[in-house]
């Protein structure tokens, strides 16, 4: 099958695809198996949509988030959106991308007209939003189906299957919008590029977009799974301040210190030695992470917390501490990012040597592996896994 645009519109194609069929699976999921590796029908571009052969998809705790139901999405839902790939055929509004390209795609697609998109990152698009909460794709609709009913009976009907963040990436191909891709130099190794698109985009934009630090402030950082781990990388290479890595398990601390931390310690070990720095950035996603990084803020410095807690997490800080230490707190979705300015300039960075994204990614597994990498996820076992195709 090649789906190659040679200027005439394709038609649908076969592809095969991770479905999530239901929420809320017990564990272990390799036992489960709530994510079940099928064939699809995916519908050829929209005027504003591309054709993209899927290369590499990363498993990020937003994947999880869907399985475990802490983020709760109409299913059959397709997962996967940390993901990169070469397009095979655009749209016929598309203009600025052609067959043959590689790109990198974004969970949250920015429409450039609504009044969040004006606030250069710093609110999440609202359509974007409401696509993404509805297992749609920015122009709406869905371009994924399967077979349903009873073929032996000739029953057999197409229902469709939802999009996840407009992405749906643990598949062989994807139909994107526009909006959802960046542009990636062929010379960047396909997981790279894929965690280019959620895991540095999150991370790394977390720490320049919202704590800003000065090229000679102290960071620090809470929670080192995928997005800690990218802050971490982007805060070494822009500061030569002393940089603090935050974390309960001993094996993510010392990659840490492989990564270039000054200082790899536990939540404890930390406030007992007194840290403190002008820029924290809480990338665990968990209340007691969150109180952690404020409290190792410094009198007017700034904690970013970018984790994103369960819907009924509850943290308790003091609003004292906040007042009389000038102390201010940023909420950052999707590291407060435009992905189009952003993802440009974490790439290069990467070519200059300053950015070894290579070392988030713990190991390459298949598309058939995918719950097993969601066991090994859950258990914190893993920074990056990355689908390979």
């Amino acid at each position: 099958m090649n789906a190659a645009s040679s200027g005439s519109r394709p038609g649908p194609i076969t592809i095969r695809g991770a479905v999530l069929e239901r929420i809320g699976a017990e564990r272990p999921y390799a036992r489960s198996v709530p994510l079940r590796v099928q064939e699809l029908t995916l519908d050829p571009p929209g005027p504003g949509e591309l054709l993209v052969r899927i290369e590499a998809a990363g498993l990020c705790h937003s994947d999880l988030s869907v399985v475990d139901g802490n983020r709760v999405r109409p299913v059959p839902m397709l997962l996967g959106h940390e993901s990169a790939g070469t397009v095979e055929a655009v749209g016929s509004q598309v203009d600025d991308v052609a067959p043959g390209d590689r790109v990198v795609m974004v969970f949250l697609p920015r429409c450039g007209e609504c009044a969040e998109c004006r606030t250069e990152g710093r609110l999440p698009c609202a359509r974007g939003s409401a696509a993404n909460n509805a297992g749609e794709l920015l122009g709406g609709g869905r371009r994924l189906h399967r077979a349903a009913g009873d073929q032996a009976a000739g029953t057999s009907a197409l229902e469709d299957v939802h999009h996840h963040l407009g992405v749906s990436g643990f598949a062989t191909h994807a139909v994107v919008d526009r909006r959802s891709v960046v542009p990636i130099g062929a010379d960047v190794p396909a997981g790279v590029a894929a965690v280019l698109g959620c895991a540095v985009l999150t991370g790394g934009g977390a720490v320049v977009n919202a704590a800003r630090p000065g090229p000679e402030d102290d960071v620090v950082i809470v929670g080192l799974g995928g997005v800690g781990m990218a802050a971490l990388l982007v805060a070494r290479a822009l500061t030569s301040g002393t940089v603090t890595a935050v974390d309960q398990q001993e094996s993510k601390l010392d990659l840490a210190r492989r990564l270039g931390a000054d200082r790899a310690l536990t939540p404890r070990q930390a406030e007992e030695a007194g840290i403190r720095a002008g820029a924290v950035v809480e990338a665990a996603g968990h209340p007691r992470a969150f109180e952690t990084a404020v409290r190792l803020t410094a009198p007017g410095g700034t904690t970013v917390t970018v984790g994103l807690p369960a819907p009924d997490a509850v943290a308790e800080i003091s609003p004292l501490v906040l007042t009389a230490e000038a102390r201010t707190i940023v909420g950052s979705y999707l590291g407060s990012a435009v992905p189009a300015r952003d993802i440009p300039r974490f790439e290069q960075l990467w070519r200059e040597g300053r950015l070894p994204l290579e070392e988030l990614i713990s190991g390459t597994i298949r598309l058939e592996q995918v719950n097993e990498g969601m066991d090994r996820l859950a258990d914190g076992l893993a920074v990056r896994q990355v689908i390979e195709f």
